[in-house]
């Protein structure tokens, strides 16, 4: 491990057994970070997202029929579905996972609270 910017640079192991890198965040211990292939996945999906809803503004500056633009919307809260469905994934593997092994239980109603935000 090696420090940068403040934090330290890590790994953390997947499902599989192997080790992925994860990025450094000042104050985040190694085994609290999103392995950089999520961050990169949570990324890619935001962007892709972005660009959806810059394409439902355009269709109402269009005129675009109303049906058209629900569908739209439609796709973009299944997509930002997706993103929060991985990213909580992530949480548990990692943050959540993390504090339950230094005895932190407060997690357990903390994690209870962001789902129930989340889950509609």
């Amino acid at each position: 491990m090696s420090k940068i910017n403040g934090g330290i640079e890590g790994y953390v192991e997947t499902e599989a057994g192997a080790s992925e890198p994860v990025a450094a965040v000042s104050g985040v211990s190694p085994a609290q970070r999103r392995p950089d292939k999520v961050n990169k996945d949570l990324t890619t999906r935001l962007n892709r997202i972005e660009g959806q809803v810059k394409g439902i503004k355009t269709m109402i500056e269009r005129g675009d029929y109303c049906d058209d633009i629900l569908t739209q919307i439609s796709s973009v809260k299944a997509a930002m579905n997706a993103v929060a469905k991985l990213l909580v994934e992530s949480h548990m593997r990692t943050c959540v996972a993390q504090k339950l092994l230094d005895g932190d239980e407060d997690i357990i109603e903390e994690f209870v609270k962001t789902v129930g935000r989340i889950v509609v």
